[in-house]
């Protein structure tokens, strides 16, 4: 049973009383990228040391192996034509499972530079592929394979759904991390986790305004700060409210970046997404288990 602290009353009604927080499996070493797929009912998810994907289907509650060997996987997305978009560690590339089961590859440099290792995804309405590209793939053998940084920098990209070609959106983080596109999309929050290699910052949620074009207009504003772990992944809900892994919880932070409340996990969480059939059900990658939480909320689309 999780438990729940309120900060903000105007936050109480998110969360269902009866409804307990559910370890639905465990066994990984460093869980993340939870992509959900409705027509199947199931969740796609890295175990990224183990260099796997899983599955988890709703129906039987079962989780089986999706992909071994699959190159060291970190962030996940499902596009609008319900493709699997794969950030890949150890090929350094965004890549897509097409609906006949083969791999595309959608990016792999920038500037005639490879990427570090793609780290996490999202798909915007327009059908814009974003994501973030720090270190961590490279840093070492554990998660993808050691390498020096071809770009040096770590920064947010954007690939254009029409001709492939790739921008650096945001290069004012350390290590960019988590990402997501507010509902309206007028803004991006990005997640920087540099307090890793830069131990003098904070652990922090950036927000950046659009501009005409749908571009980040930097410097971007600090959203939230976090005093203990990292802000890794998060998703919005419907109404704006952001739901981000925060060390061994999971915070909620309203519109206007205020803390409404927290779950604690008992793990250090790497990401969560929004599921099942109303889409209220809160999926939880933690360290080595795999979570989920009904919530009186619904995920963005």
């Amino acid at each position: 049973m999780s438990v729940v602290r309120i900060h903000d009353p105007r936050f109480a009604r998110l969360m269902i009383g009866h409804a307990n927080l559910e370890k639905l499996w465990t066994g990984g070493r460093w869980l993340e990228g939870p992509a959900y797929f409705p027509a199947g009912r199931y969740l796609v998810f890295s175990d990224i040391p183990n260099d796997r994907l899983l599955r988890f289907d709703e129906m039987s509650g079962q989780v089986s192996v999706f992909w071994p060997g699959c190159g060291f996987h970190n962030g996940h997305a499902r596009d609008q034509q319900g493709r699997l978009v794969c950030c890949e560690h150890l090929a350094r590339v965004v890549s897509r499972i097409e609906h006949d089961g083969s791999r595309r590859v959608l990016a792999s440099h920038w500037q005639g530079k490879r990427f570090n290792s793609p780290n996490d995804v999202i798909v915007a309405p327009d059908g814009a592929i974003w994501f973030s590209d720090p270190t961590y793939g490279i840093d070492g053998d554990y998660e993808g394979e050691k390498a020096e940084s071809e770009i040096g920098a770590s920064n947010v990209y954007r690939l254009d759904p029409e001709t492939g070609a790739v921008e650096a959106v945001v290069t004012d983080r350390v290590k960019p991390n988590g990402l997501a596109l507010a509902p309206g999309g007028q803004f991006l929050v990005v997640a920087d986790t540099g307090r890793t290699h830069r131990p003098e910052l904070d652990a922090t949620l950036t927000r950046y305004r659009l501009d005409a074009e749908g571009r980040p207009i930097q410097p971007g504003e600090t959203f939230a700060t976090l005093a203990d772990g990292f802000f890794d992944g998060f998703r919005f809900d419907a109404e704006g409210n952001l739901w981000s892994s925060a060390g061994r919880f999971v915070h909620c932070h309203g519109p206007d970046g205020a803390l409404g409340l927290t779950i604690e996990i008992g793990e250090i969480v790497g990401n969560l997404c929004f599921g099942g059939a109303k889409g209220n059900r809160l999926f939880i990658c933690a360290q080595t288990s795999l979570y989920s939480l009904f919530v009186n909320a619904r995920g963005a689309t």
